[in-house]
């Protein structure tokens, strides 16, 4: 989970996932909620108008932009007639608005407000310098072409994570509603929703090979579940006990969402976490799984028996990610304390390397396709480590908001996403290669919390997102060649 900064929109989750209980008879719960929906109402009136001041913005700052071109070819005879627009990198920092205006910018709250006079003084500043470094960096950058293509509406609550199915056009989505998503990617309608947790489903990952999902929760769990989707929208494939229904009672077969109830595996008991399991993968074996915690410990478990293998303790706080590799028996485990632990299970003794390189809360762990370690953290760095020799970061990416559950693909491009709403793209040396557009028409309104690249692209769609806005997209990612 997150820190203290999004409790506002998580509050009655994490309640329900840390087993506290409100009273019953409670006018307390039910003035919660309702404070909680003022704020959250405010909050959207505040967005929006944040929204339109930037798109204001935009406009004065591409108008800059063109200007100082124009004026820079013109002095410059090598530089050539036709240069390419780019996206222009807004300054989030500061806005020019009218007397009295509030600005929201991601995880950093309210803004002061401006005074109509230094507010608009400080805004020219701040384009004119954003203008100089575009013209810049005209050289240094690559054009990029992104799109959303798909948008995935359905959820109640904030999506934790989403993941694409290699082979299938699917991808799956955890949610704080307590429920997990299968949807096809072609018609954007939910095909399979699961209901068997009682908890905020934290994880969610695919079996490379079978129709299964594994999915970690906040009651302390982690399911395995048939995820078997019938294009001819028939029964087939399901076994009798998983308790298919139609979620609506009515309608026709295209608008008909089945819902499962029952895990075909579920891992808890004796051995098992004490608290929410915030983050499932499956060893590249597939008999194997690994699931992180809350109470400070990874542990790792036999599909077949449902048997606590090995507990991975060593961390001094409570985990927020685990990671498996694709192909060795290698796990990574991440943890507020600030590290990541690296366990190898190739030896009969499985060995553990401790890694310190980020200040703050290590998000995510992941491993790229040739043998690298990539880790955001809160302290709004991304690093590269060389699996073979991990004394010292690669690559070292600096960013202005917190990072959250990234992924890299196979060609090595890193997609980042953040709390401010912003989803980046780099590849493994450090270089930026662009940031996805985010306006009031398309991209996330609230902390962006995952993102899923697809082996091949799914029906042109290349990367997958989702965030507490309770929304998903799929994008289209056009990148050089030379990338």
């Amino acid at each position: 989970m997150k820190s203290s900064k999004h409790r506002t929109s998580r509050m009655s989750s994490l309640a329900e996932d840390m087993g506290l209980h409100v009273p019953d008879e409670a006018p307390y719960r039910s003035k919660l909620h309702y404070l909680f929906a003022q704020i959250e109402k405010e909050f959207e009136v505040l967005y929006m108008e944040n929204l339109n001041l930037q798109e204001k913005l935009d406009g004065f700052t591409n108008k800059d932009s063109l200007q100082s071109c124009e004026r820079s070819t013109s002095t410059n005879p090598s530089a050539g007639s036709n240069i390419a627009p780019l996206p222009v990198s807004v300054c989030h920092e500061e806005v020019d608005t009218a007397a009295g205006a509030s600005v929201v910018t991601g995880n950093k709250g309210f803004k002061s407000k401006f005074t109509s006079s230094g507010g608009k003084v400080k805004a020219s500043h701040k384009i004119k310098a954003q203008t100089s470094r575009i013209v810049s960096s005209f050289k240094a950058q690559s054009v990029v072409s992104s799109a959303v293509m798909r948008e995935f509406c359905g959820h109640k609550d904030g999506v934790w994570q989403v993941a694409a199915k290699v082979g299938q056009p699917i991808i799956g989505t955890a949610s704080a509603d307590h429920t997990a998503c299968v949807w096809g990617i072609e018609s954007g309608r939910c095909l399979l929703q699961y209901t068997g947790h009682v908890g905020s489903v934290n994880s969610i990952k695919f079996h490379l090979n079978r129709d299964l999902v594994l999915t970690g929760s906040g009651d302390g769990t982690a399911h395995i579940w048939q995820a078997a989707v019938n294009w001819d929208v028939s029964k087939k494939g399901h076994s009798s006990e998983e308790e298919l229904e139609d979620s609506d009672g009515q309608g026709d077969d295209r608008d008909r969402v089945d819902t499962l109830r029952t895990p075909l595996c579920e891992f808890t008991g004796p051995g098992g976490h004490l608290s929410v399991v915030v983050a499932a993968d499956w060893l590249p074996s597939m008999d194997q799984v690994i699931t992180g915690s809350w109470d400070r410990t990874a542990i790792l478990w036999d599909v077949e028996t449902k048997e606590p293998l090995q507990p991975l303790s060593g961390h001094d706080h409570e985990l927020t990610h685990v990671s498996a590799h694709p192909t060795q028996r290698l796990v990574v485990t991440a943890s507020r304390d600030s590290t990541f632990r690296l366990w190898d299970f190739r030896d009969p003794i499985p060995g553990v390397s401790v890694f310190q390189g980020h200040t703050e809360s290590v998000t995510s762990t992941v491993f790229s396709k040739d043998d690298k370690v990539v880790s955001g953290s809160d302290d709004r760095t991304v690093k590269v480590w060389e699996l073979r020799n991990m004394r010292s970061a690669l690559a070292t990416i600096r960013t202005d908001s917190s990072v959250n559950r990234l992924a890299v693909s196979n060609a090595g491009i890193i997609a980042i996403p953040h709390d401010n709403r912003q989803i980046r793209l780099f590849d493994l040396n450090g270089q930026r290669v662009a940031r996805l557009p985010r306006t009031s028409r398309q991209g996330h309104r609230r902390m962006v919390s995952s993102v899923a690249w697809a082996e091949e692209p799914l029906l042109n769609c290349d990367l997958f997102s989702c965030g507490f806005d309770r929304r998903v997209f799929g994008w289209s990612i056009i990148l050089p060649k030379d990338n």
